[in-house]
């Protein structure tokens, strides 16, 4: 076991907040755990073009993207597994048929349907109030989503997963009937109060995109520690040697973790990392 730690972030409710901000001191101790000889990789459902300037600016080694789809280490793409063209054509077909807006995650941007930006704003509004925005009310789509794209190509072959607002959860148990050869999930809320459906690419999971990073940095998973926040964030936990939940995460993420810390905007990252000992 290396003193040197391997540090896996979740992005949303974990170094964000739930109005999409960064506190300033998730910024300072991300940078000083770097300084002090350990990596810090962003562990995330996000695609690369889903990260604006105050996020990428900190700092990383890398990223794992797309919920487990990417994985980026020094510049370097070690792994990207694609939802294929013929998946993305049944998909957006499956979606326009039953009436619902989505968008399609890539690392080239986020590709959303005709009325999304419309579709999306009370439901995200209802989704930052839940995790207790204090503007939650006042809150714009393009507030909450950056690398938005409207009026693009919507058969595409760059796809790490697809979002689809959720009319109803029998549009997530449909997705799991319609799309066996894909993960597919929901967001946003626990069973069926989710606000969001999700599709990606099959028996991808941030766990797994841990096992081929750590393979290619020939690491020892001992001297691993997961931050995060949400159920999706529980097998990133249960791979790591070590691991930590905001206190502003959901109870099961929390009865999952070894550690929980403050919440986000009460330094939460800062105060853990210090706990840690990692600066």
């Amino acid at each position: 076991m290396s003193d040197k730690k391997i540090l896996f972030l979740d992005v949303d409710g974990t170094i964000t907040n739930y109005d999409n901000q960064i506190p300033e001191s998730c910024k300072a101790a991300i940078r000083a755990a770097r300084a002090n000889g350990h990596r810090v990789y962003m562990c995330t459902g996000r695609s690369k073009a889903e990260n604006p300037p105050e996020l990428t600016d900190i700092g990383f080694d890398g990223m794992i993207g797309g919920n487990g789809s990417y994985v980026e280490s020094d510049g370097e793409v070690v792994m990207h597994q694609l939802i294929t063209l013929e998946q993305c054509r049944h998909i957006v077909d499956w979606l326009h048929g039953r009436g619902l807006e989505f968008y399609l995650e890539s690392n080239n941007g986020l590709f959303a349907s005709e009325n999304f930006r419309e579709a999306a704003r009370p439901v995200l509004r209802v989704y930052a109030g839940r995790k207790g925005a204090p503007n939650a009310d006042t809150l714009e789509t393009d507030d909450v989503m950056h690398g938005m794209v409207y009026g693009g190509e919507l058969y595409r072959d760059d796809l790490n997963k697809v979002s689809f607002i959720l009319s109803s959860y029998r549009d997530h148990l449909d997705s799991i009937e319609e799309f066996p050869d894909l993960e597919c999930h929901t967001w946003g809320g626990a069973g069926e109060t989710a606000l969001f459906g999700d599709m990606g690419v099959k028996d991808i999971t941030k766990a797994h995109a841990i096992d081929v990073l750590l393979e290619h940095l020939g690491a020892d998973v001992a001297d691993t520690i997961a931050f995060g926040d949400a159920k999706i964030d529980i097998p990133m936990f249960e791979c790591c040697g070590y691991s930590v939940c905001v206190g502003s995460g959901g109870d099961e993420a929390k009865a999952a973790a070894d550690y929980v810390t403050t919440d986000v905007d009460d330094d939460g990252i800062a105060n853990a990392f210090k706990h840690l000992d990692l600066i």
